[in-house]
């Protein structure tokens, strides 16, 4: 889709914005949030929202649109979401957990943002990869491009969970779970990898994040950083929901006009009671 200066889309201004996001106190953050994280018996539906907002977990921003949605099903299949539908604040669909195991939901988008000049007059543009060459002028002056590569997350189980859907695809900044993510409870320690391209990210800074930020004047923003190896530990001492992101900046770039690139990664985490 072709963008204008005068007007953007609120898919890409929503995307783009949220994406480039530092690991602030008071940022906008992308999260997906499923009505439940661990099934078991005849109860196999879960519903997920996916928004972009300040107060965690509470859609009042805007949506997070689900171009990209990928659902990963515990057998490596591809799952399918049901019930779609994308509101002013909020995206929202059904899921039905078929196999037993754990499931991994993705919403995964890479993003070209362009802005040059064409005969004087300032342009910027905001798509693919693919529509960068048909739709930025060849012509065009002062081309400055960035790469923008999101992946925002959400774990669920039906049953005992499995590991096959945790496998990283080698591409953008990735989670990889050591321990289930989908058994947390409250005093335990997760302990996860962060991948970028498939090898180990490491000295990456971590942010984790309660829920319920609207209700408190302490974020209670933990950061920590990845050693040699991309893995991380979460001391998780209450339970709720968590927020987890990470970025980072460096000039793997697919296109040659584009000298940097920002991959960006979020996840929503459950963690029950003992």
């Amino acid at each position: 889709m072709k963008l204008s200066s005068a007007r953007f889309s609120a898919k890409a201004s929503a995307l783009a914005f949220a994406a480039l996001m530092p690991l602030a106190a008071h940022a906008d953050r992308l999260w997906l949030l499923p009505s439940a994280t661990v099934l078991s018996g005849n109860d196999t539906w879960v519903s997920v929202d996916a928004a972009v907002s300040d107060d965690l977990f509470i859609a009042g921003h805007a949506p997070l649109r689900l171009d990209g949605l990928v659902i990963t099903a515990p057998d490596g299949s591809t799952g399918k979401a049901e019930n779609a539908v994308t509101g002013r604040f909020r995206s929202v669909f059904d899921l039905q957990l078929t196999q037993d195991g754990t499931w991994r939901i993705t919403v995964d988008n890479q993003m070209i943002g362009a802005q040059y000049k064409l005969d004087g007059e300032k342009k910027r543009w905001r798509g693919s990869v693919e529509a960068f060459a048909k739709e930025v002028p060849a012509n065009a002056q002062d081309l400055e491009v960035m790469e923008n590569d999101m992946r925002v997350e959400t774990f669920v189980a039906h049953g005992k969970p499995s590991t096959t859907a945790l496998k990283p695809t080698g591409h953008g900044l990735e989670l990889v779970p050591i321990s289930s993510p989908v058994d947390l409870v409250s005093g335990s320690t997760g302990n996860f990898q962060l991948m970028l391209d498939g090898k180990p990210a490491a000295n990456v800074k971590v942010a984790v994040v309660p829920g319920g930020t609207r209700y408190r004047d302490d974020i209670k923003e933990t950061t920590l950083t990845t050693d040699q190896d991309g893995k991380f530990n979460v001391k998780f001492a209450d339970a709720g929901m968590y927020w987890l992101g990470a970025q980072v900046r460096d000039n793997h770039t697919q296109l040659k006009q584009a000298k940097m690139r920002r991959a960006a990664y979020a996840a929503t985490l459950e963690v029950l009671p003992q």
